[in-house]
C-alpha cells in the first residue's frame, strides 16, 4: 500500500524545518515568500493533501458541507429533481475544493440527530437544508448549534426550539439563509393556462403533505381557483409521496369519480408519466378528454407521447445558487434570501381544450 506523504517528507525534500512547512501550508506568517513557494511546490510534487480530520480537531474548517435528505428511500431513484439539484451543488463545491457529505434518513428527527453528530464531530463546515416544512424544528436547532446553513426553498412557519435547546436570546436577522423559487407564481401560470383552455374541473396531484412548498402550491391553486369563481368542488389537491405508484393510484381514484377532472397537475415528472399511463390503460385519450401538466420538466416529459406540458426551471442553477450562498455564509458573509429564476410553463401536446360536455353539469338546463 502506498504511503501518504507527510509534513516531515516535505520538510526533508525542501530542506526546511517541519514548523516552516506547517506555517507555509497553513498560510501563516513566519516564512519568506520564496520559502513558502518552494514548500508548496514540493508539496504538490509529492501529492500532499491536508488531513481534514486533523484540521477540524485543530479548530480549522473541515473542507466539507453536508446534505441530509429525510425522504422515503424508495422515492429517490425515480425523481430526477434531486439528481439535477445535487449536480448544480457539486459543480460549485468542486470548484471550491469542498466535499459534499450526503446522507438519507427516515424522518426529520433522524435528520436533526445527524446535524448534532456532525456538529460534535466537526465533520462539516455547514449544511444545505432541503424540503422546508411547516413547524420545522431544524432552523432553531442549527441556530443553537451555530452551524452555518442555507435552506433550499422558502422556510415554513418557525417551530419551537427542540427539547433541551433554548431559542437565540437576541432577536436579529434570520439564522438561516435561503434560496427560493416562486412556487405560488408557477402554480398561477399553470391554472391560467388550463383555465384559458376552458378547464373547470382540475385536480392537483401533490407531493408530501407538511412540506412548505407543497402547502404553498396547494394554497396558490385554491386562491387562483377562487379568484376565477371555482370552488373546492371543482379545483382541489390530493397528496401523495411523490412516487409513481402513489401518483398512479391517485390518478385512478380521481378519474373514477362521478364527475372526473378534465385536467390533472402533477407535482413531479414521474407522477405525471405514471398518470399518463393510467389514462391510456383506462382508454382516456390525452389531451382530447384529459389534459396533463407536470411540475418539473425532464427528458421523461419530452419523450412521452404526447409530450407533456411542463414547468421549465433551472434546477441545477438552483443548486449552484444554494452552494454559492452556503460558501459565502461559511466565509463570514451575511445571511439573506436569494431568488432563483422564475419557472416558465412550456405548453406541449398534453394540454388542450376539454370536451364540450363530458358530463352534464347540475346547473345546465336540459334541452327543450
Amino acid at each position: 500500500m502506498a504511503r501518504r506523504p507527510t509534513i516531515k517528507d516535505i520538510a526533508r525534500r525542501a530542506g526546511v524545518s517541519q514548523s516552516a512547512v506547517s506555517f507555509a501550508l497553513n498560510g501563516r506568517p513566519g516564512v519568506s515568500q520564496d520559502t513558502r513557494a518552494r514548500i508548496r511546490r514540493v508539496a504538490e510534487e509529492l501529492g500532499w493533501q491536508a488531513n481534514s480530520a486533523a484540521r477540524a480537531l485543530s479548530g480549522e474548517r473541515s473542507g466539507a458541507v453536508g446534505l441530509v435528505l429525510a425522504r422515503p428511500a424508495h422515492t429517490l431513484g425515480a425523481e430526477s429533481f434531486f439528481l439535477r439539484l445535487v449536480s448544480g451543488i457539486q459543480e460549485v463545491l468542486a470548484a471550491a475544493g469542498t466535499a459534499l457529505l450526503f446522507q438519507v434518513v427516515e424522518d426529520v428527527d433522524a435528520e436533526c440527530a445527524v446535524y448534532r453528530r456532525w456538529w460534535a464531530e466537526r465533520r462539516v463546515d455547514g449544511v444545505l437544508v432541503v424540503d422546508p416544512r411547516t413547524g420545522d424544528p431544524r432552523p432553531a436547532l442549527l441556530a443553537e448549534l451555530g452551524l452555518p446553513a442555507v435552506t433550499i426553498g422558502e422556510p415554513g412557519p418557525p417551530a419551537a426550539a427542540p427539547a433541551g435547546l433554548a431559542p437565540p436570546a437576541v432577536p436579529g436577522p434570520p439564522p438561516l439563509s435561503s434560496v427560493r423559487a416562486d412556487d405560488a407564481g408557477a402554480m398561477a401560470q399553470i391554472l391560467e393556462h388550463l383555465h384559458g383552455l376552458g378547464h373547470r374541473r382540475i385536480v392537483h396531484i401533490a407531493g408530501l403533505p407538511g412540506l412548505a412548498h407543497t402547502v404553498r402550491r396547494m394554497e396558490s391553486l385554491r386562491a387562483e381557483a377562487e379568484r376565477r369563481g371555482l370552488g373546492p368542488d371543482r379545483v382541489r389537491s390530493v397528496v401523495t409521496d411523490y412516487s409513481d405508484t402513489e401518483g398512479a393510484a391517485a390518478t385512478r381514484r380521481v378519474l373514477a369519480e362521478p364527475r372526473p377532472p378534465t385536467a390533472l397537475v402533477y407535482d413531479n415528472d414521474v407522477m405525471a408519466v405514471a398518470g399518463r399511463a393510467v389514462a391510456a390503460e383506462l382508454g382516456i385519450p390525452v389531451p382530447h378528454r384529459l389534459s396533463i401538466v407536470a411540475w418539473d420538466d425532464s427528458a421523461l416529459c419530452r419523450v412521452t407521447h404526447p409530450r407533456l406540458t411542463a414547468l421549465v426551471r433551472d434546477t441545477a442553477g438552483f443548486g449552484r445558487l444554494a452552494a454559492e450562498e452556503l460558501l459565502s455564509v461559511i466565509a463570514g458573509g451575511p445571511t439573506g434570501v436569494r431568488e432563483s429564476e422564475r419557472p416558465r410553463l412550456e405548453p406541449r401536446e398534453s394540454t388542450a381544450p376539454p370536451p364540450r360536455i363530458l358530463i352534464p353539469e347540475p346547473f345546465l338546463e336540459p334541452p327543450p
